[in-house]
């Protein structure tokens, strides 16, 4: 089985290292890196400084650059580590490169794309995917996982979804082992509505951790937060069930817990008082939630979803509330009753 993952950064390289450290003479997994300087670099010392630093590559994993055409002509599945801002054209290189052959592609990026010149709603993957390359058979891999863990071999578990079962099926059998289960789900909505709106939900939780509200503010933070997933995910056609599982709350608790949580140390930074732009900046890694938390609160509105935390998430992130205001107008709501 030939893999090939597309994008050197800390979660396509995880990835790449988890695939490759299978047995079988029949693997071979390749990581493209657009940045030649970078692939060399990882090649020859095997270890990618930059988003890994101190983790050793299995020797098994081959690293390339150049135009990655070649590559996915000759593979049998290919995985787009890109962010969902570059998905779209990741999604169109793909395609052209590997004509009508039949080849599972899947995603690993998590969030809701910016909203297009002409359209009214921000996408999510899938929905990219069905404009941009309706033909290829395509999901997503999800879950609760951190890059370091993963490419240290840790355990971990995720979730392969797809309407398609040969997809499914084909992330299965390249990436489950002793290490890292694999969990396959048809409803591939509910992954990724789970995987978006947990980065913004970290952000409030580092918010309420910095400003020291305590165990039990934080506790029904994450509860309701999980609420407020299921309610969008619900009005985009998922399936409830799923956000009581691995891309739902089992990926909404890492990421608001974990302290290698690069969202959940937005929200910190900025309790701290610290500019958005130098938090951002400070972590040296992509926040997915500071980008798509706009997106996702305009596209519960246009459903006509309640989603109070990720609205004050945005009034912060926006300097319209400071956190302490943000923290004392959610404690100010009317009561209701829990399920709504």
């Amino acid at each position: 089985m030939k893999i090939v993952v597309l994008g050197a950064g800390a979660w396509g390289t995880a990835v790449a290292a988890s695939a490759a450290a299978h047995p079988g003479a029949d693997r071979r997994v390749t990581l493209w890196a657009r940045d030649a300087r970078q692939a060399a670099q990882i090649g020859s010392q095997r270890e990618n400084q930059r988003y890994l630093p101190g983790i050793p590559l299995p020797p098994a994993l081959g690293v390339a650059s150049g135009d990655p055409a070649a590559l996915l002509a000759q593979a049998d599945l290919a995985l787009l580590a890109v962010p969902v801002s570059a998905l779209r054209a990741m999604l169109a290189q793909a395609t052209g490169a590997l004509g009508r052959r039949p080849v599972p592609v899947a995603w690993l990026c998590k969030g809701f794309e910016a909203v297009q010149p002409g359209a009214q709603v921000g996408l999510l993957p899938h929905e990219v995917c069905a404009q941009a390359a309706p033909q290829l058979q395509a999901g997503v891999l999800s879950g609760p996982s951190f890059a370091q863990e993963v490419a240290r071999g840790q355990p971990a578990a995720l979730v392969a979804a797809s309407r398609s079962q040969a997809v499914r099926e084909a992330l299965v059998r390249a990436l489950h082992g002793p290490a890292l289960r694999i969990y396959a789900n048809d409803d591939i909505v509910g992954v990724e509505v789970g995987g978006a709106v947990k980065n913004v939900l970290a952000i409030a939780a580092g918010l309420c951790d910095g400003l020291r509200l305590g165990t039990n503010a934080r506790a029904a933070l994450i509860t309701r937060g999980l609420a407020e997933v299921t309610r969008l995910g619900l009005a985009l056609g998922a399936q409830a069930e799923t956000f009581m599982g691995l891309s739902g709350l089992g990926d909404l608790v890492l990421t608001a817990t974990g302290d290698l949580s690069r969202n959940r140390r937005v929200g910190l930074l900025l309790a701290e008082g610290r500019a958005l732009d130098d938090a951002v900046r400070s972590l040296g890694h992509v926040a997915e939630g500071v980008y798509c938390a706009h997106t996702v609160v305009q596209r519960a509105a246009a459903l006509g979803v309640d989603m109070p935390i990720a609205r004050a998430v945005v009034a912060v992130l926006d300097g319209r509330l400071r956190p302490a205001e943000a923290a004392a107008a959610l404690m100010g709501r009317d009561p209701a009753a829990e399920s709504h």
